[in-house]
């Protein structure tokens, strides 16, 4: 018997969690040109885990936020050529992880690379979305957005001071 699953509709920006990775909101860019889907990971190791190959890796999760860091682990599934915004091929490490998208969750590769330079922490390519979702390229967030305030509690931020609280300590 064939499962149909119906398919997400998202817009060019969204939000999803790694649960595998303790990454609990993340936004990414959604991009059906790219074929697979890239991490923002840096300090990147290899290591061996009994005779498979495992990498350790921290992320920026939050855009413009350097200073939030989750550090990873993962099995390596695979080193690739791919090639990189610029047009340049590199080789990057590749892992398998669950992503969650609203309410459903599924397994998709990885490629791990400094996306420092890049607007969005994560891309979300093609292969992550086939047969799962379908894109509407005028919309951003259709699955909706966390609050400022629910991202800052998921990764343990303090919440930023009240302008009467600053001009008090100042004073």
């Amino acid at each position: 018997m064939l499962t149909v699953i119906e398919k997400i509709t998202v817009g060019c920006e969204e939000w999803c969690a790694l649960p595998g990775l303790d990454i609990p909101a993340i936004k990414v860019r959604v991009d059906s040109g790219a074929k697979t889907s890239s991490l923002h990971a840096f300090n990147v190791h290899a290591f061996k885990c009994g005779d498979e190959p495992w990498v350790r890796f921290d992320v920026h999760p939050l855009q413009k936020n350097r200073k939030t860091t989750v550090s990873c682990e993962a099995q390596v599934v695979d080193r690739r050529m791919v090639k990189n915004s610029g047009g340049g091929i590199e080789k990057r490490y590749v892992i398998k992880v669950p992503i969650a998208v609203r309410s459903r969750t599924w397994t998709i590769e990885l490629t791990l690379a400094n996306r420092d330079s890049m607007g969005y922490r994560m891309l979300l390519g093609r292969e992550a979305m086939a047969g799962r979702m379908v894109i509407d390229p005028e919309e951003s967030f259709c699955l909706g957005a966390p609050s400022a305030s629910r991202v800052r509690r998921l990764y343990g931020i303090p919440a930023p001071l009240k302008k009467s609280a600053r001009s008090q300590r100042s004073g």
